[in-house]
């Protein structure tokens, strides 16, 4: 393969990794109505200000082309969120 295959290929990698980012960046800002339960332990709101900052910051672990460290920041503040909301509401009374 010559190297015009090659940086096709990467092209199209770089373009799914940065629509798998922007998706999981809405789905974090989806998750945002999850802050406004006052049950929210503080280090998961904050995780989510530090993961929206890291994402759509310049400064990366991995240069901005491989976006799998942004992807991974994301889905480890969604998944804070999520836990954090349903020990919450497992915790309320009435709750299945």
């Amino acid at each position: 393969m010559d190297g015009k295959v090659w940086l096709t290929l990467a092209a199209i990698v770089a373009v799914g990794l940065a629509i798998a980012a922007a998706v999981l960046l809405v789905r974090v800002f989806k998750a945002r109505q999850l802050l406004l339960d006052a049950g929210i332990p503080l280090r998961d709101k904050a995780l989510f200000w530090v993961a929206v900052i890291y994402t759509v910051s310049p400064v990366d672990l991995i240069p901005d082309p491989v976006y799998l460290d942004d992807i991974g920041v994301l889905m480890l503040a969604l998944r804070s969120l999520h836990a954090a909301a349903s020990g919450r509401s497992a915790k309320e009374p009435g709750a299945l």
